[in-house]
């Protein structure tokens, strides 16, 4: 008869019982990515701040891989700028970086001038700013397109600050 070792067995039990409580602590930590949810309320709060000025825009929201989470193009508002809505959210989380902030280094002479070239266009003037969550941790970016880039810029930034309102 084969004899049993109670030893091991009870570590083999042990380092099971480690791996699922980290595991298990792990999927109770909070993304770095933003959510559906808080895309949605982004856009929401960025459209009612438009509303408020009379501005017909377009606003999209990225996730922090730059990728296309959420959208709203107001009835009017310019085929042209849903381009450029997308683009400056893209920029804006691609740099982590307010495209206005950008602009300003993109000018001739500027240290990184003609940089819009890359990454298959970027924006480099306002609208486009990053999002951060509670932690001060960028999890996605929005753009907005359609008023003037201080309207843009101002819409954009009512939407990030949503997050953490």
């Amino acid at each position: 008869m084969k004899k049993i070792n109670y030893q091991l067995a009870i570590n083999k039990v042990l380092v099971l019982l480690l791996f699922f409580n980290v595991c298990l602590l792990n999927a109770q930590q909070t993304s770095n990515d933003i959510t559906h949810e808080e895309a949605l309320k982004a856009v929401l709060a960025a459209k009612v701040d438009a509303e408020k000025q009379g501005v017909l825009v377009n606003i999209a929201v990225v996730d922090a891989g730059a990728n296309l989470k959420a959208f709203i193009r107001m009835d009017e508002s310019y085929l042209g700028s849903i381009d450029v809505a997308i683009k400056k959210a893209k920029t804006a989380r691609y740099f982590n970086i307010d495209t206005g902030e950008l602009g300003e280094l993109t000018q001739p002479g500027g240290i990184i001038y003609n940089i819009e070239h890359s990454n298959g266009g970027l924006i480099s003037f306002p609208g486009g700013v990053p999002i951060k969550n509670k932690n001060g941790i960028i999890i996605g970016a929005i753009g907005v397109s359609g008023g003037t880039i201080d309207e843009d810029r101002a819409i954009a930034i009512k939407g990030a600050k949503s997050i953490i309102d």
